[in-house]
């Protein structure tokens, strides 16, 4: 886990050229006045320096030899509203020296030098060795209520920051414009939990010390302002890792959690809910008896969040939670006055919204410091809050998160560099509410818990929603999926807690964007990269957040990474297109030479014993290493050295044959509960088996199977089959404080004895089959770096189905394609919907896997059928379900009325709310599409919305405006063999108020 060290500045390149913004105030900018001439000089204790510019004034203090902190007051009179409030006490100052230069002032550490012009007074910086950072083109400036900083440009300089910029910030902010400030929008665009900090790939980076709203102009010249007539800006320089280490080493470092805080969390309301009925405070405990039931992690309950919810019998919700290994949390709606009993009762979790602590960033941060403090005052616990409106310093006491949001795939796509850029300020730990508060859809939750997984930090809010929106609660398949995806958060618990113990150390959070590790790739700023992130140096996660079943555009920079579900390996830097992501799929790749350490098969942390092994997935090239971090997770006493640390080293060939080891070291350090001796379980990703396995120079046994391998309490097993090929180890229970060593002799690296030589197996998007009906699966079968032989293609399918596999293919020419044809006949009980499917073959060269999504149909239309009566395959809406034969009604199912247009009923229709989108399948039987559309008569001639007709990808009719005072439109559509037709209403002036359009009437003519 070694920190980068390259500096970040060699993204050559990335938006540079003619054209870059130019940075020009509006025509109404008022006008504003410069610092003139330095008219007085003096230096004080050794690192702090003044000048004088008639009735202005500025000071320069060193805090560290490259942080150091420039003011101007314009009246001579220096003022600091925030007090102790951000910044944090720094120690004795470096010593620091100045030379009068003639023109210039220049203040000296060993690795810096401000020259401060005189004629008139401009600041420029430059390291040790002469290379420049930044200059100002201008003296700084003011205005009645603005204070301005403004600064050259590099060619290929880039810029970061600015805090949580939703829908941005992991990619460049060159060109562009960032605020910093509460707009209320936490939205695409907007930027709750801002931060008046940036970074330069030039070398430096910037804090202003204040609590006014900032603007930052990242054009030609940068403007960086300040809505206060002060100016106070701290200067870092160094890397990116480096100014973000000496940033929150000013303002604070990451809080580590307690590890229940990286397990997800689940928040509602339960005492007189009106969305859910009368419910009680300890209602909650059905909900947590629940996650148990379907085996489900969960670590905490908010069990108050809602407008107006109490609570009751507090200590006695607690201890029920706890049964279930969960925590207790709280929202702050009445403020922190009775935090100390609350906490004492079992409160571990505080969720703050600025609004109910006071209004501002001074009260949002003294609310986020006074919930964390005070449940560190009244427990052995670790303070853990939650915020959606922070500042400068809110890192060091809670979880940054981006508010209240409606899920829906727009919403999964701004989120993805939301969280990576916010990691770019020193926000280690950010986050969203699975698929939002309102709206959403089982595969959007589906979607969204997928890539949140690999965020430290997430949870669930149902009280707001039309339905609870616990992972459980959708049915088959999704269950299954979230279950699975939640069960490999919680396995990665040890990588996590050590990335966040990192965190503490560095500033650097988990979640990292491309261009924070990979600053010499030309494309890891731009927006190649904008919709993947890195969860900790070794997972790249590239989430789907489009309704597909197939993700195009996953940037893998340099190096060898592996799909992690596959095994298939890849070489960057590359762009990978098409790649196969059924709905159980998130593309998910590892970085070769990864140790990934693990915790198998629990639910929750407290599952964990004495004798629980610890698991090791590594994907072996090179030396690479990882180490782990251990406390007891909970309270306070690692502060105090009651932790430990044990690495594990790997060596293997870079590429092809060779020994593999595998070099745990001993544990270094104590804490109550450290395991003195533990199993251990590796998995070792060669693609080869070895020809035996040592464990400190003993032989292993070599066991015969898998079924082996699980029943037997130490040995080996290879895997061909497993992701390419594995290499499944168990050892007897080792002593921590002792090292030792796995060697596996003869095999190879990740990716097999000869790289590349593997097939890659793929399958056309949209296949369908019909449920009970034979058909076919189209598989497309290309050779590797040379030819493949006797190749033989398997689908793995439900219980149930019938699969009649093809003939081996004999030889396949290397590079070169072929396409088989798999037999599949779906069991007929099948509900229509998307399947994953597991590709498998074996060859000459090894196994290869690959998942795919086909759909499995209902029977279409045989005759004239209604279309309140058809299976319908999607469902959206903009207000409630849709309703079959009634009108729209409001939030619940079958809550609708007669479906009435202008005084006319009828008895069978689709009753929606725009934006709706229903989708039946036809199968190319039927000819056309009858039926009368309007707004229903309910609304009282309100709303105003558009039909449309959509089939097989195309628009078929769109009606003109409606309103509800318009007259019924006739629809009478030609279909032309369509598979597919969606009938979607939208809404056409934005406020979707009284959008209840019918379908009436609505009758597919089929043969």
């Amino acid at each position: 886990m070694a920190l980068a060290g390259a500096a970040v500045l060699g993204l050559l390149g990335v938006f540079a050229g003619p054209g870059s913004a130019q940075a020009a105030p509006p025509a109404d900018t008022p006008a504003a006045t410069s610092v003139g001439n330095v008219t007085g000089f003096e230096a004080a204790a050794g690192s702090v320096f003044t000048l004088h510019a008639g009735a202005a004034e500025a000071r320069v203090r060193f805090v560290t030899a490259d942080t150091f902190r420039i003011e101007l007051a314009p009246d001579g009179k220096f003022t600091d509203p925030t007090g102790s409030d951000i910044v944090l006490p720094q120690g004795k100052p470096p010593a620091a020296r100045w030379k009068d230069k003639g023109d210039r002032y220049e203040l000296s550490t060993d690795r810096v030098t401000l020259r401060a012009f005189k004629s008139p007074l401009r600041f420029a910086l430059y390291k040790a060795d002469g290379t420049q950072l930044w200059t100002e083109t201008k003296p700084l400036s003011w205005t009645k209520d603005t204070t301005t900083q403004t600064l050259s440009r590099g060619a290929t300089e880039q810029f970061y920051g600015g805090g949580m910029q939703n829908g941005r910030g992991n990619t460049s902010h060159r060109d562009r414009t960032v605020q910093v400030g509460v707009d209320d929008n936490w939205n695409d665009g907007g930027h709750p939990n801002s931060v008046p900090f940036y970074l330069s790939t030039a070398g430096y980076g910037v804090f202003r010390n204040t609590y006014a709203p900032n603007t930052y102009v990242f054009g030609q010249p940068v403007t960086a302002s300040a809505k206060e007539q002060r100016f106070d800006a701290y200067y870092f320089a160094g890397d990116a890792k480096q100014v973000i280490g000496d940033y929150t080493q000013l303002t604070g470092k990451p809080f580590l959690p307690p590890v229940y805080g990286l397990e997800p969390g689940d928040s509602d309301c339960y005492l007189h809910n009106a969305n859910r009925g009368e419910r009680h405070t300890l209602d909650a405990l059905k909900v947590a008896d629940a996650y148990k039931t379907n085996d489900m992690p969960n670590g905490w309950m908010l069990v108050n969040d809602g407008y107006g919810c109490g609570y009751e019998n507090l200590a006695e919700t607690a201890k029920g939670l706890q049964h279930d290994s969960m925590h207790m949390g709280l929202w702050t709606e009445d403020g922190l006055d009775k935090l100390a009993d609350q906490v004492k009762a079992g409160q571990r979790v505080a969720k703050l919204d600025v609004a109910w602590v006071g209004d501002g960033y001074k009260h949002a941060l003294d609310g986020c410091k006074a919930a964390y403090q005070g449940i560190e005052a009244n427990s052995d616990a670790r303070g853990f809050t939650w915020a959606p409106e922070s500042w400068s310093g809110a890192q060091r006491c809670g979880v940054q998160w981006s508010g209240d949001q409606s899920g829906s795939w727009d919403y999964i796509r701004w989120q993805i560099p939301t969280y990576a850029g916010a990691t770019l300020s020193g926000l280690a730990y950010t986050s969203g509410d699975i698929d939002g508060i309102f709206g959403g859809s089982p595969k959007t939750y589906t979607r969204d818990l997928q890539w949140k997984s690999f965020l430290p930090a997430v949870m669930t809010m149902d009280g707001w929603a039309a339905g609870d929106k616990q992972p459980y609660q959708y049915g088959e398949p999704y269950t299954s999926i979230n279950r699975g995806y939640l069960k490999l958060k919680e396995s990665l618990l040890p990588y996590m807690y050590s990335y966040a113990h990192e965190a503490t150390k560095t500033g650097v959070g988990p979640v990292r964007p491309l261009a924070l590790e990979y600053p010499d790739d030309p494309k890891a700023a731009t927006d190649a990269a904008k919709y993947e992130f890195l969860s900790g140096e070794d997972f790249l996660v590239a989430p789907v957040y489009q309704d597909s079943t197939v993700r195009n555009g996953i940037y893998l920079p340099k190096g060898t990474w592996i799909d992690y579900w596959s095994g298939r390996t890849y070489q960057g830097p590359t762009t990978v297109d098409h790649y196969s992501a059924p709905l159980d799929t998130l593309p998910l790749f590892v970085k070769a030479g990864a140790a990934v350490p693990m915790w198998p098969g629990i639910r929750s942390y407290q599952d964990r014993t004495a004798d629980s092994p610890l698991a090791w997935d590594i994907y072996p090239q090179g030396r690479s290493s990882f180490q782990l971090y251990e406390d007891d997770g909970v309270t306070r006493a690692n502060r105090t050295g009651a932790f430990a640390t044990q690495r594990t080293d790997v060596s293997a060939p870079q590429r092809g044959s060779g020994d593999v080891r595998v070099q745990v070291g001993a544990g270094k350090g104590e804490f109550t509960g450290k395991q003195t001796t533990r199993p251990y379980e590796l998995t070792v990703h060669t693609g080869s088996a070895p020809v035996k396995v040592e464990v400190q120079g003993r032989q292993l046994a070599r066991l015969g199977s898998k079924a082996a391998y699980d029943k037997a309490a130490t040995g080996w097993f290879y895997d061909p089959s497993d992701r390419g090929g594995v290499v499944l180890v168990k050892t007897a229970s080792l002593r921590t404080d002792k090292a030792f060593e796995v060697k596996l002799k003869d095999t190879s690296a990740v990716g097999g004895r000869t790289p590349g030589d593997r097939v890659a197996l793929a399958a056309p998007a949209g296949q369908e089959l019909g449920a009970g009906a034979p058909g076919k699966v189209a598989v497309d079968v290309t050779a590797g770096a040379k030819d493949a032989t006797g190749v033989q293609v398997s689908v793995a399918a439900p219980a149930g189905w019938t699969v009649t596999p093809p003939a081996a293919l004999d030889r396949v020419p290397a590079g070169t394609t072929r396409r088989v044809e798999v037999g599949v006949t779906p069991a007929k009980g099948t509900k229509p919907g998307e399947i994953t499917l597991n590709l498998n073959s074996s060859s000459g060269q090894g196994s290869s896997q690959q998942r795919i999504a086909v759909s499995v149909m209902p029977a279409p239309p045989a005759a004239d059928t209604w279309a309140s009566d058809m299976v319908w395959l999607t469902s959206s809406n903009g207000y409630g379900p849709p309703e079959r034969d009634r009108s729209n009604g409001e939030s619940g199912a079958a809550d609708g009325h007669t479906l009435t247009l202008a005084g006319k009923t009828y008895a069978k229709g689709i009753g929606a709310h725009a934006d709706s989108d229903i989708e039946v399948y036809t199968g190319g039987r039927c000819t056309a599409f009858t039926a009368d559309a309007g707004i229903d008569d309910e609304i009282n001639g309100y709303g105003e919305v558009a039909f449309s007709v959509e089939a097989d990808g195309k628009v078929l009719w769109t009606s003109p405006k409606v309103t509800g005072a318009s007259a019924t439109v006739p629809v009478n559509v030609p279909l032309g063999g369509a598979r597919h037709v969606h009938l979607k209403i939208t809404d056409t002036n934005g406020s979707k108020s009284g959008d209840h359009g019918d379908w009436a009437g609505a009758k597919f003519s089929c043969a």
